[in-house]
């Protein structure tokens, strides 16, 4: 991470900002104490989701694929219940 006056961001902000724009962190202090971060209007992006990687690390109840009973579908669907009534 890199600190920098504000007279040196003034001097220096066309660098800074291509700076920032290469991944680093850059603060602008008053003084010694940090005021504020530059940071780039755009997110880097984000890692690609890779399908599969949670294969055999997930284990689901042998009933979990099986219907919900009537009672709990009617629950779901607001169809019983004190907030129904």
């Amino acid at each position: 991470m890199t600190i920098v006056t504000i007279h040196e961001a003034k001097t220096n902000l066309s660098r800074l900002i291509a700076r920032v724009l290469a991944g680093e962190d850059v603060t602008i202090a008053r003084g010694k104490e940090p005021v504020v971060k530059l940071m780039p209007v755009k997110e880097p992006p984000k890692a690609k989701r890779v399908l599969g990687t949670l294969k055999g690390k997930i284990d689901l109840d042998a009933g979990f694929w099986d219907p919900l009973p009537e009672e709990d579908l009617a629950l779901w669907n607001g169809e019983t219940g004190p907030e129904a009534q």
